[in-house]
């Protein structure tokens, strides 16, 4: 009964002992193996067998990447202005036994690094540059914290500046400088605007004058070409009437003076401000004129008819004759 019982503490100590060397490591992690607290091997995800008492884990590295929150800093700018900032930290652990090894406490450690190197980079530039500036910042920090923690086999991923807070004051006076330069830009496009009308309006009354002017010049034109026309026909009735006066003697002349004489009548005739008409010629005048017509008429007449046959007795025509 003894041997039994000692059988079975000897089969639970084994067991135990079996459980206790089995090390389950969980995906993303990764364990350092000591022996006898000296570092000797880096357990991998999964199943691992260590016999125990002889080995035992060190160091529970988290293999993925992480973020640190970086609390709010006052820092003060090249120009002597006081703004509150505040960030984060993204990394990953590359090397396990390093980062078990070299440094006591990783995640201070990254937290006081990436603080004092956010006062350096920010301190070294104006205000105006750190509030435009803030890719730069990011970089430039980036830069140097990965180099500084490099022996730690850790990767700085990336580094962001979540704010920037200026003071009170200074955020009073960047919104009237604000204010000032919209306005500023508001009148210079209502200048720029003012500018263009005018532009325009100039354009288009240079246009119309352009266009005026031409119609005046094709009106002068054929004004001109008008008149040229009239005094063609002019000189060609001048031409026709004096070479009638030349061929049909002082009767072609009466009979334009009379058709002259006859229409300045009608026009005193029909003028609507005369009532009554006194003409300072005699009525002899006017006959004499209408005889020298009817010569003309039948000189017309018998130069157009052929000559009648000769008569012993030709009756004489009586002639009116117009006083010269």
């Amino acid at each position: 009964m003894e041997l039994t019982i000692a059988a079975l503490v000897a089969l639970l100590i084994v067991v135990f002992y079996l459980f206790a060397s089995i090390k389950i490591v969980r995906q993303g992690y990764q364990y350092t193996i000591e022996h006898f607290g000296r570092y000797t091997t880096t357990a991998s995800p999964g199943f691992n067998f260590y016999p125990a008492f002889f080995y035992r884990v060190g160091r529970r590295v988290n293999m993925m990447e992480q973020v640190i929150d970086i609390p709010g800093q006052e820092i003060i700018t090249k120009d002597n202005a006081i703004v509150s900032t505040d960030g984060v930290v993204f990394f990953q652990v590359l090397d396990a036994p390093k980062a078990a090894y070299e440094v006591s406490d990783l995640y201070v450690a990254l937290l006081q690094l990436t603080t004092t190197n956010l006062r350096t980079v920010m301190g070294s530039m104006d205000l105006d540059e750190t509030l435009s500036k803030r890719d730069e910042i990011n970089a430039r920090l980036l830069s140097v914290v990965d180099h500084a923690t490099v022996p730690w086999g850790v990767k700085i991923t990336r580094v962001e500046i979540k704010d920037i807070r200026p003071p009170a004051d200074i955020v009073s006076a960047m919104g009237r400088q604000m204010k000032a330069e919209r306005e500023k830009r508001a009148n210079i496009l209502e200048a720029e605007g003012s500018r263009a009308s005018e532009i325009l309006r100039a354009e288009g009354q240079k246009q119309a004058r352009i266009l005026e002017a031409e119609g005046r010049r094709e009106s002068a034109y054929r004004d001109a070409e008008a008149r040229e026309r009239a005094a063609e026909a002019e000189a060609k009735a001048t031409q026709v009437v004096s070479e009638a006066i030349e061929n049909g003697g002082t009767q072609s002349l009466n009979y334009f003076i009379a058709q002259k004489y006859v229409e300045a009548v009608g026009k005193f005739a029909t003028s609507p401000n005369a009532k009554t008409i006194l003409f300072p010629v005699e009525a002899t005048q006017l006959i004499g004129t209408l005889g020298g017509i009817g010569e003309l008429a039948k000189a017309a007449l018998g130069d157009a008819a052929p000559a009648p046959a000769k008569r012993d007795a030709t009756p004489s025509v009586p002639r009116v004759q117009a006083p010269e």
